[in-house]
């Protein structure tokens, strides 16, 4: 087969379409497993969607056992330059294992990213889910009606910053990031920074840091709060369908 080139840029050299694929990224392995679950032979600990995937676990997205992914024999695996080290990538592409990394930081990116995945990198057909989500998520951008603050770790407290995809998926619901101008992509804020008069919200996800009713809410004085599912705020794949329908909720509440 003629090489193949990732979202990188980087040309991928594939026997054969890919029938066992290991998948180092949750969005990934719940795209995949959506609608093609039998190529998946491998997932990270992290990789909580579908609740019933059946696959060998091979650690996790920052330090994934490549001896594990190795024995696995894939003929692909997939990865993400955010959520995956460019170190393990390197590695296992040197012990001869083919990888495919996406690059996601708008949703419009999501969109193009996997359906490159599904139509070159593993050659099967594009999901309905998929043209479903294009339909809700593209057009033109809302008006942004609330400005909200997404922290996603405390002690010290970090927030969504710019270039994320979880800043481009809000402001497409017409949610606006209060800190998308700030130099760092996931900056560290003091608390007053973020429970100051110019945030109108605070959303808290379960995910990468658990926030719960009595962990997060209480340290906020002045800015309310909402606890959101971190899945639908930050993974691409099928959790963009409920997600539309999430932050138009939210955003109609507030």
């Amino acid at each position: 087969m003629p090489p193949l080139y990732d979202d990188m840029g980087t040309a991928v050299h594939l026997a054969r379409p890919p029938r066992r694929v290991v998948s180092l990224v949750p969005s990934l392995t719940e795209a995949v497993a959506d609608g093609h679950p039998e190529v998946l032979v491998g997932a990270t600990q992290w990789c909580t969607h579908p609740g019933d995937l059946d696959v060998v676990r091979v650690r996790g997205t920052k330090n994934p056992d490549r001896e594990a992914i190795a024995r696995l024999r894939p003929d692909l695996v997939i990865a993400n330059k955010e959520e995956n080290r460019e170190l393990d990538v390197t590695r296992l592409r040197a012990a001869g294992v083919p990888v495919w990394v996406t690059v996601i930081e708008t949703v419009p990116q999501a969109l193009d990213s996997l359906e490159r995945l599904f139509a070159e990198a593993l050659q099967v057909p594009v999901p309905d889910w998929l043209d479903a989500a294009r339909e809700l998520w593209s057009g033109p951008l809302p008006e942004a009606t609330v400005t909200a603050a997404v922290p996603i770790w405390r002690d010290p407290w970090m927030v969504v910053g710019r270039s994320t995809f979880t800043g481009d998926l809000l402001r497409r619901a017409g949610v606006a990031n209060a800190f998308a101008r700030h130099p760092d992509r996931y900056p560290h804020m003091a608390l007053e920074e973020i429970d100051q008069p110019d945030v109108g919200v605070v959303l808290l996800p379960d995910e990468p840091y658990v926030f719960t009713e009595s962990d997060g809410p209480e340290a906020f004085r002045r800015t309310p709060t909402r606890l959101v599912s971190g899945r639908l705020i930050t993974w691409y794949g099928p959790s963009l369908l409920p997600a539309h329908e999430m932050l138009r909720r939210l955003v109609a509440a507030l």
